[in-house]
């Protein structure tokens, strides 16, 4: 299992130059990815390309920056295959693309767009999104795009992750993509539900055994107590979003903090052998307390 970092969206007059130092610093650290999400602040893309070609490392091809996600609905396929492949010109080939439908609330009570059918949706835009950003010609003719181009833009080919949760969008991400980004999601769901769903999914398309990226929230304590009302507090709307309310449901967790990674050095490494067991293939930690100690445990793990 591989060890990634979650970069946070740094404060100050510098936002870019406090993303770039959080990446110099993965990179020393030992750590093979970090993820930014795409929310309301930084576009993730734009950032990690303004930040992460300036950050070189001691490792080829160096650390893979990836977005945890960038969502579907406000962007053209298109658009977004260029601005990826363009990034990853930047980043010299080390981008990961995650894209996520996001949810209803953000979708239809923020953007004003429909939410329908999001299956639907996700299907037609993967259509579109992988062959364009591998530099090939699409044309393409489903119920909501229709598409017919060839983007010659520089960084053609880089692996694309979808924010599978739901059965469906697991076996669609196995079919067509590399693999999927997970959040809220504990190792009982991954095993029993992702890891398994996903994996047949890309074996009968007869591709390679898809990469399963789960970002959890993390903290070494001695004081787990604190640490639970602290996650709880931290993350409690991811509670509410009726995808990641599903994950927790399957997983037997009444709230946020119950899937987050707490405790002391050997309950977390033992949590992380766990994930490791149900399939992950990389492990991401978003740190949101105890951030010394923590960061010193997922370096020691990191580096085996």
């Amino acid at each position: 299992m591989r060890f990634g970092y979650y970069l946070t969206e740094p404060k100050g007059p510098d936002p870019i130059g406090g993303l770039r130092d959080q990446i110099a610093q993965a990179v020393d650290d030992g750590f093979t990815s970090a993820w930014l999400s795409n929310i309301f602040g930084l576009d993730a893309l734009t950032a990690l390309a303004a930040a992460g070609s300036r950050v070189s490392g001691p490792r080829e091809p160096g650390i893979e920056l990836g977005t945890a996600v960038v969502p579907t609905y406000p962007r053209h396929p298109a658009a977004l295959a260029q601005q990826a492949m363009t990034a990853n010109a930047a980043l010299g080939g080390r981008l990961a693309l995650g894209v996520g439908l996001s949810h209803q609330l953000v979708i239809e009570g923020m953007y004003g767009q429909s939410f329908e059918r999001p299956y639907r949706h996700m299907k037609e835009y993967l259509d579109v999104l992988l062959p364009a950003s591998r530099g090939e010609h699409v044309e393409y003719a489903g119920e909501t795009l229709k598409v017919n181009l060839r983007l010659s833009t520089p960084g053609a080919g880089f692996p694309v992750l979808v924010a599978a949760l739901g059965p469906r969008m697991l076996k669609l991400a196995g079919t067509v993509a590399d693999g999927t980004v997970l959040w809220m999601t504990g190792p009982k769901t991954v095993a029993r539900h992702v890891a398994p769903t996903i994996t047949a999914a890309a074996a009968e398309a007869g591709r390679e055994a898809p990469r399963i990226v789960c970002a959890l929230p993390i903290c070494v304590t001695d004081d787990p107590a604190a640490a639970l009302e602290r996650a709880n507090q931290v993350y409690e709307v991811y509670g509410q979003l009726p995808s990641y309310r599903a994950m927790l449901d399957r997983e037997g967790a009444a709230t946020p903090g119950d899937v987050a990674i707490i405790g002391d050095e050997a309950a977390v490494l033992a949590r992380l052998d766990e994930l490791r067991q149900a399939g992950v293939t990389d492990f991401v930690g978003a740190v949101f307390s105890g951030k010394e100690r923590t960061r010193s445990l997922l370096i020691s793990a990191a580096k085996g």
